[in-house]
């Protein structure tokens, strides 16, 4: 276990179409690390059910 995991999740500093003006340009930059890997995230899980979706439907048909 990762001790990162021990600890408690902060609370984002932004949301969605929130304002941007109060975060530093390095604030920026991180935020956009993390969203960038949140996509790769949702898009790893988009082709996981995907996946799993046309085995399916190869069993059925």
């Amino acid at each position: 276990m990762d001790i990162e995991e021990l600890e408690p999740r902060k609370t984002p500093k932004f949301e969605i179409g929130g304002d941007l003006s109060t975060l530093s340009v390095e604030e920026l930059k991180e935020l956009v690390a993390v969203l960038k890997g949140e996509i790769a995230r949702i898009e790893e899980a988009v082709g996981a059910k995907e996946s799993s979706r046309e085995a399916a439907d190869s069993v059925f048909k």
